[in-house]
């Protein structure tokens, strides 16, 4: 008989075996009746979504549980089976909560802004609304039918203008707000000008009053405080995509990630967040944060807090000076040239007309003037990525300004240099070369011939004299020698106290000062795009930025007939954006009344970058039906307040890629501490703990010309692989429709069942490894559910036939394999293990299988329980036919009664000079003292001892002794 045939013909034998087909229909049913009866809904302490009943007012008295995941996109390929791994584990996470006494949120938005909604309309012409939905709605349904116990009334996607109606709200408060650094907050810009107003703060780099500035003058002061700022910024422009990129858009090459454009540097206005007057807190904070030890490093190293000193090199004839930042101030009288980053303002007001004389031909490059050879090397520095100009290069570039600053410590004269390697996005811009000491100088120096001078003492027998040196000698361990002026000396000290007493002399003369500097760099907040948020930013006709007032948010996205920015010839970098919103005069140009009377003014034409939306979603979940603000307060604290255990307050439990390590959590970190410094929140940090899950990979084959073939079509022949009988190379990759290696969730669910593959994916192995998908091993989860259902229900007849029976009278081992499994299976799923989970309940279904007979009620019910968090339709469905009318969400979970879960003995080993002499049976309470006695009295021990005194007895109650004989 055929392998079908004998299916079918079992089936008719068994017609309530648990099979795909039954599956599919319990899993409706019981989606459609979580969904009819809000069996998932959360409930606030008050406003919209308080408690409507008393069974929900008693959900508001117990704990409460945040969950998250971070934030999908809803592409418009839908769900592979590698998507679902932190949503189904989340959700079993979330369901073990709410059965151990918690009031459970946990809900699922959509991220929906972004550039492949936007590609996707430049191709179609569809508007990105349009197919944004249409993705939300598959993926939707795709998530449905796993099962998600979602609390749907508080989802939504970022592109509702109902949410970012809020966001454009935020950001305003960020625009009206100054860091203070005094009171280490935001605080509202109204309290900064009413300093400038009473004389109590000075103007900076002014001897007028405040009254004497007019508006113009005002907003660019303000423009210096404000926590969101537009200002001409050095960006990475592209001219064959015609907008801005971000760096992590830019290839190690200097070209674009998206079409393969060459990338410029440029000097565009720009707006932007100062995320960098929040470097301490966001440092100081992470101490605070249940999150992986790696992600902190890598938030930490990103930050980069670094302390060291600001010197003032003088140059020029009109009293400007080269700031430099430096972390060996100790090594300034060393520095022997500077170098600028080619964008440095200062390189074109010092620039001189003509090569000083005596200039070494390498500096020049070979150009007639400093400013050809400037302009030269500018436009090769703009054709590389700050990747590339950070590479440790072989070969060193630059060129000389024509221009010598001060060092202010020696009085020598040195030469300026502008070369690549330096960034403006780091420090001043600038730096103090000491090519003595660091090997990036050093190479520079050597390759331009520049003067070296030592002093540093060298530990290592190489000597002084630098022109026999093969590289720099760095160390922090060594003495300083040849630096000394006629005011003081260094010379002796070691590198901390000469830290300390260089610092100390710059600044008393007003040329340094001590200082902390930061990696962090401010946030770079504009993109020129269609589909994003709307600036609620208008000018005046004197190009002086307002911010609209919340009666007239949301500022939606216009209509538009070309949704693509403006592209230009890819190599012509002299050129500007053209955004897609500039191009509809009626929205741009608007007469408003702000309270002083109708105006015309400009609106903002650039969009916010899709990180706005996931920097506070997680508030809009709390209470996402309140047009009146942003959060109700007692909403807010209920959820995310601190508490025990929790100082900075936040989401009890953030699951997402550690991919995300940076960047979202960081400007996450930072509107929430702004938020919270204004006093919209209680929490200044927004995710208390964070979960990185690993990645479910897939098996990638490739054919000769390396391209991925489907490998639902290539056959293992004796370990080899072939598809249409030509061998291809198999390598274990991501899963994803591009590399023909995608499984559908909606396959394995049709095969066997959504219960299946939840108990699948979380048994594949530890939840943050990585592991590779193997659509054949699917089956071992869909026969432990079948076994499962067979313990309770007949498949012939589909009665229940389990035992009514007393405790009493259940057999003792049944009893221990019971309470053991809660006893575990408790302890898993709690600390998110959920493969051992899995395994500790199919070692209690197979104990009841082999055990035979009917299975008792009280037994069968709780391990309906222990597998409910993980398979929820099966459990709903099985706890209905044993007779309960209310849902398995809500029940208690076992249990365990520590008399069944401790075994009645253990094994003791004896051990006499390391070899085992003897086992014992002891009680697992044992004493060492008892232990002792019994285990020299054993005729074993005694035997092997023949008589000999005893030096030194080990025990390890209950499982070791160890004799040592005299």
């Amino acid at each position: 008989m055929s392998e079908t045939n004998s299916a079918a013909a079992s089936e008719v034998a068994a017609p309530h075996r648990y099979t795909a087909a039954l599956a599919a229909e319990i899993e409706a049913r019981w989606q459609d009746f979580w969904d009819a009866e809000g069996t998932y809904e959360a409930p606030n302490p008050s406003g919209d979504m308080a408690a409507r009943d008393e069974a929900q007012a008693a959900l508001v008295a117990k704990p409460k549980k945040f969950i998250m995941d971070m934030f999908p996109y809803p592409s418009g390929a839908g769900l592979h089976v590698g998507h679902p791994l932190g949503y189904i584990a989340t959700d079993v996470f979330a369901r073990f909560q709410r059965m151990t006494g918690h009031n459970v949120l946990h809900t699922l938005g959509f991220d929906a802004f972004g550039l492949p909604a936007e590609q996707y309309a430049v191709q179609t012409g569809t508007h990105p609304r349009v197919s944004t939905e249409a993705n939300i709605e598959n993926m939707k349904a795709q998530l449905r039918s796993l099962g998600l116990g979602h609390d749907k009334r508080r989802s939504f996607a970022t592109i509702d203008p109902d949410y970012y109606k809020w966001t454009q709200w935020i950001f305003v408060q960020i625009f009206n707000s100054w860091y203070d650094a005094d009171a280490r907050k935001a605080r509202p810009i109204a309290d900064l000008v009413a300093q400038f107003d009473s004389g109590e703060r000075a103007v900076p780099g002014s001897t007028r009053a405040w009254s004497e500035l007019n508006a113009s003058e005002r907003a660019e002061v303000l423009s210096q405080y404000r926590l969101a700022y537009a200002s001409d910024a050095p960006v990475n422009w592209c001219p064959g995509l015609g907008t801005v990129l971000a760096n992590e858009e830019v290839t190690a090459d200097g070209r674009s990630e998206r079409g393969n454009f060459p990338v410029f540097k440029a000097k565009l206005r720009q707006w932007n967040m100062r995320i960098t007057a929040y470097a301490d807190r966001l440092l100081d904070d992470l101490d605070a944060l249940d999150w992986p030890d790696a992600i902190k490093l890598q938030q930490r190293n990103w930050i980069g807090r670094s302390e060291g000193a600001r010197v003032n090199f003088p140059v020029g004839t009109e009293g400007d000076a080269i700031t430099v930042f430096t972390t060996r101030q100790d090594t300034l009288f060393g520095s022997t040239y500077m170098v600028l980053a080619p964008e440095h303002e200062l390189v074109d007001k010092v620039i001189p007309a003509a090569w000083p004389e005596g200039t070494h031909e390498v500096w020049t490059g070979g150009h007639a003037t400093p400013a050809e050879a400037v302009a030269k090397y500018r436009a090769f520095a703009a054709s590389k990525s700050d990747v590339e100009r950070q590479a440790d290069a072989k070969e060193k570039t630059g060129v000389f300004t024509g221009v010598y600053a001060t060092n202010p410590v020696s009085g020598e004269q040195v030469p300026v240099f502008i070369a690549d390697y330096v960034l403006m996005g780091y420090g001043t811009g600038a730096i103090m070369a000491v090519p003595a000491h660091d090997s990036r100088d050093f190479a520079f120096a050597r390759a331009f011939h520049l003067p070296m001078r030592c002093v540093v003492e060298p530990s290592d027998g190489r000597g002084t004299d630098t022109a026999t040196w093969d590289d720099a000698f760095v160390s922090y361990e060594a003495k300083l020698i040849n630096s000394a002026n006629a005011e003081f000396s260094l010379d002796g000290l070691d590198v901390v106290d000469a830290k300390a007493r260089i610092t100390g002399w710059l600044a008393t003369r007003g040329i340094g000062e001590g200082t902390v500097n930061f990696r962090l760099r401010d946030w770079l907040f504009s993109r020129q795009r269609y589909w994003g948020e709307p600036f609620p930013i208008v000018y005046d006709e004197d190009g002086v930025a307002h911010s609209l007032p919340e009666s007239m948010l949301p500022l939606e996205l216009p209509e538009v007939d070309d949704y693509s920015p403006r592209t230009f010839d890819p190599d012509d970098a002299d050129t500007s954006p053209e955004t897609p919103l500039s191009r509809n005069e009626d929205w741009v140009n608007v007469t408003l009344d702000l309270g002083d009377g109708p105006k015309k003014y400009r609106r903002e034409t650039n969009t916010m970058p899709n990180w706005a939306g996931s920097c506070w979603y997680e508030l809009r979940y709390l209470d996402p039906r309140n047009d009146q603000q942003l959060v109700d307060p007692a909403v807010e604290q209920y959820w995310m307040g601190p508490r025990a255990g929790q100082p900075t307050g936040g989401v009890d439990l953030y699951v997402g890629g550690a991919e995300h390590a940076v960047l979202h959590l960081l400007y996450a970190r930072f509107w929430s501490k702004i938020l919270f410094d204004l006093g919209h929140i209680s929490s200044a940090e927004p995710f208390h703990k964070l979960y990185n899950q690993g990645m479910i990979q897939a098996y990638v084959y490739r054919d000769s010309r390396g391209f991925p073939v489907p490998a639902t079509e290539v056959e293992e022949r004796d370990g080899k692989f072939f598809f249409e009988g030509e061998p291809v190379k198999r390598e274990l990759g991501k899963m994803g429709k591009s590399l023909k290696n995608a499984v559908t969730p909606d396959e394995i669910c049709d095969e066997y069942g959504a219960d299946t593959l939840r108990l699948y994916e979380m048994a594949m192995g530890p939840l943050d490894v990585s592991r590779p998908w193997d659509t054949r091993a699917v089956v071992g989860q869909y026969r432990l559910l079948q076994r499962l259902w067979r313990l309770i229900v007949d498949e012939s007849t589909g009665e229940v036939t389990v035992a009514d029976v007393a405790e009493a009278d259940i057999d003792e081992a049944t009893l221990r394999a019971l309470h053991k499994a809660i006893d575990g299976v408790r302890q898993d799923l709690d600390g998110m293990r959920f493969n051992t989970a899995i395994a500790k309940i199919t070692e209690l279904n197979n104990h009841l299988t082999k055990a035979g007979g009917a299975v008792p009620r009280s037994v069968a019910e709780r391990l309906v329980l222990l597998i409910a968090p993980l398979a929820p339709h099966v459990a709903e469905e099985l706890w209905r036919k044993l007779g309960h009318a209310e849902s398995v969400v809500h029940q208690d979970f076992p249990v365990a009664d520590p008399a069944y879960v401790v075994d009645e003995s253990v094994t003791c080993v004896v051990q006499i000079k390391g070899k085992v002499k003897a086992r014992l049976e002891v009680p697992p309470s044992i004493s060492d003292a008892e232990l002792e006695k019994v285990a020299l009295a054993d005729e074993k021990v005694v035997a092997a001892l023949d008589g000999a005194g005893i030096r030194k007895v080990i025990v390890r109650a209950p499982k070791l002794v160890n004799i040592v004989p005299a």
